[in-house]
């Protein structure tokens, strides 16, 4: 059963993900009727929240895009950071609601990003005794690594669970924000159009936390359940 959930969650995740690409590729090719690009955005969101000790850099690689609190940055990919369309809009909008998180001390942020570099150790540590412990599952050096495993893998789960508000709560302030900025967005259309590119973004997140739930299952009826599927 566990085996066949995750299964379900992977497929799930595959179709959220291209389904989240579809949209991301069509919203890239709608131009934004200001005319502002990412970097525009970002910077007067940044400024609106009296934000001006954080730098916005572009960064090599596809949907790369991510706020990095350590070093106070708004990392955006090329095609965010010179786009000029609805996406390059949304994206550097949503970057910019963790920076605003930052600046106001959003808890669910401060909370996911203590929790990274045990995260970090955690998923180095699954990839090798997960696959130990599955050869070794009928002696208790097996049992043990399974154990170890269970550990790593609760500590990535309850890491995708906190995740989820973060990236809810980026994306309503960059909504929000962007509708009240008719400068930057003429009509109803072009908000439509950002919060549809927003929520298929989120939704990639919440079956990522899925998959890392249905992973927990079932190490858990390797370890608990008395075999395996």
């Amino acid at each position: 059963m566990g085996l066949i959930i995750f299964i379900g969650v992977a497929l799930l995740s595959f179709i959220v993900q291209a389904r989240f690409k579809s949209k991301f590729r069509k919203y890239a090719e709608t131009p934004l009727s200001s005319g502002m690009s990412g970097r525009d955005i970002a910077e007067k969101m940044l400024h609106d929240n009296g934000i001006y000790d954080v730098q916005i850099v572009s960064v090599e690689g596809s949907l790369s895009d991510h706020y990095n609190p350590e070093n106070r940055t708004v990392n955006l990919s090329p095609e965010v950071y010179s786009g000029r369309s609805i996406a390059a809009a949304a994206v550097a909008a949503h970057e910019c609601g963790h920076a605003v998180q930052h600046a106001k001390a959003y808890s669910w942020l401060g909370f996911r990003s203590a929790m990274v570099p045990i995260v970090n150790v955690a998923a180095n540590l699954l990839q090798w005794v997960f696959m130990l412990g599955i050869i070794l599952a009928a002696s208790k050096m097996g049992y043990t690594l399974l154990l170890i495993a269970f550990g790593a893998m609760l500590v990535m789960t309850i890491f995708s669970v906190v995740t989820l508000p973060v990236e809810f709560d980026a994306s309503n302030r960059a909504l929000a924000w962007l509708q009240t900025n008719r400068g930057i967005m003429y009509n109803s259309e072009e908000n439509a159009q950002a919060k549809d590119a927003l929520w298929w973004a989120a939704m990639t997140y919440v079956v990522a936390a899925l998959g890392s739930l249905a992973q927990l299952l079932y190490i858990a009826m390797m370890l608990f359940g008395g075999r395996r599927d």
